[in-house]
């Protein structure tokens, strides 16, 4: 919370207000709140090891008498080094037991009482994470947003899109009730705590919003917006791409023809970059953007400066940040520091202790510090997905930033793609094989394959390495249909929502999927 409690009820009577006034005295208003929350996270982020201090002592403290915190001596805990001792990295699986004994309804397990809702999201190799939220962490992930908000405000000045409609593409709000605790994905909870003085500017209805089939949704949505003052507008790029597309092929415009205002895109999920010149195009103006990085287990950082691309990590939001070298952690050294020793340009696993009762929860995101003192980070991908079969170590910004530069380079535009290694193809060298759906069907893939190689050996030396020492030849590309993409995710049921596909992996799982959806 940037200005505590009250701060935060100030803030909310004073946008009620706003609503009730005339556009130049809210926009006033809005400012001189932004400048004020501007001063407060100044304040903590220019501190981060007494911020964190205090953040990881209030939490030990909370938790002393829980399950949790009795069966790992939270009592004898005075420091880092001491909860390192007493409290192993542990991931989803490790928690299972205790999960199961808070949706039976015993309380005090891992946090005080019981939960307030489960957000529900897919594991690796559990099946359904059952997440907990509890009544602590659930306003940090609306204080986060709002903070972006005020932050973007503070630095452009610009408060024009108080005025408008806003809309968050997101999954259905409709919860499951029959277990003793509420469970739902986080887009859907987070329908049910939108505050009051937006819902007159929030689209699409509750109706619309309740739809489970995307196709269907996203048609309805659209017939909702279309004559609507659109000024803000949300979402993973992917499924915001597949919107605009819809609208633009509808009405025979651009997006930016179509909602004259529109000029404030917020996003989270994935990076934007790659999606980037094909928005710009749909659009036909360039707009703003701002980048969250939410989670089910907790919102971690948010972007605060339009010239940089780097978000600032919040360690004064209920969270405990932990950070182990990603070269130790595929070694199984599992040493973990804090702020006070993470170095710049190392990418880290990101593990954290909450409000919600995760305690040195490896989330499987990895990042890298860009800045210290503010603490500014960029997700670099996860644990899990990276293409290592010849000892390349490829991650997740390698391909984005090759593909990226390789589209400004060649003017092209593409929808969506991911990557996979043929480790044992017949008659030839193994390659990594890139599955990518053009908006054009104008590309010379020769050129384009070329320029994306020599971009992937720019990024990764190791990956140079093997191509030139003959042990891996250059990239292939294999072109999907249009909207094969997403006829593959409707085929798994995981189109729109939360959903988004891997942009790497170290199997071919997914890339013998998409083998059906290649343009012959």
């Amino acid at each position: 919370m940037s200005f505590g409690a009250k701060g935060f009820q100030l803030t909310q009577i004073h946008l009620l207000i706003l609503n009730k006034l005339g556009s130049f005295l809210k926009q006033g208003i809005a400012k001189i709140i932004a400048r004020k929350t501007k001063r407060a996270i100044d304040r903590w982020s220019l501190n981060p090891v007494e911020t964190q201090d205090r953040v990881f002592k209030s939490l030990l403290k909370s938790a002393q008498n829980t399950k949790f915190g009795q069966d790992h001596n939270f009592s004898a805990v005075n420091s880092h080094k001491d909860f390192v001792k007493n409290i192993p990295i542990r991931g989803y699986e490790e928690f299972s037991s205790y999960i199961e004994l808070i949706k039976k309804g015993e309380k005090n397990i891992l946090w005080k009482g019981l939960p307030v809702y489960f957000a529900i999201t897919s594991g690796t190799t559990s099946g359904i994470k059952y997440i907990p939220i509890t009544k602590e962490s659930l306003p940090e992930h609306f204080n986060a947003s709002k903070n972006a908000m005020l932050l973007y405000i503070d630095e452009t000045g610009k408060t024009d899109f108080l005025s408008g409609k806003l809309i968050f593409l997101q999954g259905s709000p409709i919860l499951d009730t029959n277990g003793v605790i509420k469970t739902g994905r986080l887009s859907g909870i987070s329908a049910h705590h939108v505050p009051k003085y937006l819902q007159s500017n929030r689209l699409p209805s509750w109706e619309t919003n309740c739809i489970e089939d995307w196709e269907t949704k996203v048609d309805k949505i659209i017939e909702e917006t279309i004559n609507e003052d659109m000024r803000i507008i949300g979402g993973i790029p992917s499924w915001v791409q597949m919107y605009f597309e819809k609208i633009q092929k509808q009405e025979e415009k651009k997006i930016g023809e179509v909602f004259k205002n529109f000029n404030l895109f917020i996003y989270g999920g994935v990076n934007y970059e790659p999606y980037k010149k094909k928005f710009i195009d749909l659009i036909g103006r360039k707009v703003d953007s701002i980048e969250f990085y939410p989670a089910s287990e907790g919102f971690f950082a948010f972007q605060n400066n339009q010239s940089k691309k780097d978000l600032l990590l919040l360690l004064n939001s209920g969270i405990f940040y932990e950070f182990i070298s990603v070269e130790d952690f595929n070694q199984n050294i599992l040493k973990r520091i804090t702020v006070k020793d993470v170095k710049l340009n190392t990418n880290y696993v990101l593990i954290i202790s909450t409000n919600a009762g995760l305690w040195a929860y490896n989330t499987g995101d990895t990042i890298m510090f860009t800045e210290l003192k503010p603490h500014k980070i960029l997700v670099t991908g996860r644990v899990k997905h990276f293409i290592s079969a010849f000892g390349e170590h490829v991650i997740v910004k390698d391909v984005e930033n090759a593909i990226n530069k390789t589209c400004l380079k060649q003017n092209i535009l593409i929808t969506e793609f991911t990557v996979a290694p043929e480790v044992n193809p017949t008659n030839e060298l193994p390659y990594h094989e890139w599955f990518i759906e053009f908006s054009s069907d104008n590309v010379d893939l020769k050129t384009f394959s070329s320029t994306l190689d020599h971009a992937m050996q720019e990024e990764n030396k190791y990956y140079l390495d093997l191509v030139q020492g003959k042990i891996l030849q250059p990239l292939k590309i294999r072109v999907i249909n249009k909207r094969g993409f997403n006829n593959y995710m409707s085929s798994q049921n995981k189109l729109g929502g939360q959903f988004k596909i891997p942009k790497l992996s170290n199997d071919r799982k997914i890339a013998d999927e998409l083998l059906s959806y290649i343009k012959i």
